[in-house]
């Protein structure tokens, strides 16, 4: 398979709202994806409380960095520094795309046009901001296994469970696990009993709390032991 094969061309929702062509799924809320990111991913995870230089965090879908953006913005106001941040994208987007996606957020623009700055879909290792960020191009379900890192908190955010289901396997969910640190969680919009039981066989202790907007659930968690 060519890697022209494996650039996601969205379409567009709602204005510049990009929706997967390959998952018929948006890349974030259409209601507001900044809001669901801090909703989500970074109150899911208790952030901006336990930041700290070294932190990690790890992300399944590295989609159009939003969620890096957000967490920037959230480490900065925070005045913590030597964030760590590793996201893995099998279907990166174009620049181009990538740029329009996130020209609404004009509160994240310092962290957005530093990341537009170094974006490669091949991958890629930068600074944004507090941010040092590493993309990893490829399928999680092998890149991940070979990963030598480990995370205190993930945000888990492909696609829709019923549309990606190879995102949320357990297989994957195991690794998930496995390349946590002792007491590291995860944020996830989807409350799927799938994926809440396959994070919980990985060794996460998982609460379903209220989501955003129109969905009525998210999951959370913690890795025990």
């Amino acid at each position: 398979m060519q890697m022209s094969d494996q650039i996601d061309r969205p379409t567009w929702r709602a204005g510049d709202v990009p929706v997967s062509a390959r998952f018929d799924d948006p890349y974030y809320s259409l209601e507001d994806g900044l809001a669901e990111t801090r909703h989500v991913f970074l109150a899911g995870n208790d952030l901006p409380t336990r930041l700290r230089p070294g932190f990690f965090v790890a992300e399944l879908g590295f989609g159009t960095g939003l969620n890096l953006l957000a967490l920037a913005e959230c480490a900065s106001s925070a005045g913590v520094s030597g964030v760590r941040y590793c996201g893995f994208e099998a279907y990166p987007l174009p620049r181009e795309d990538l740029t329009r996606a996130l020209a609404a957020f004009q509160t994240l623009s310092p962290w957005r046009d530093a990341l537009l700055d170094v974006w490669n879909p091949d991958g890629f290792e930068a600074v944004v901001g507090p941010v040092e960020v590493r993309m990893i191009r490829g399928d999680a379900r092998a890149t991940l296994a070979t990963w030598d890192g480990a995370a205190d908190a993930w945000f888990l955010d492909g696609f829709a469970p019923a549309r990606n289901p190879e995102l949320w396997e357990a297989g994957l969910m195991a690794e998930v696990g496995r390349h946590t640190r002792p007491g590291g969680s995860f944020a996830t919009y989807t409350a799927a009993g799938a994926v809440r039981r396959a994070l919980a066989a990985a060794g996460f202790a998982v609460e379903r709390r209220p989501g955003f907007g129109r969905k009525r659930h998210m999951s959370v968690g913690r890795l025990e032991g």
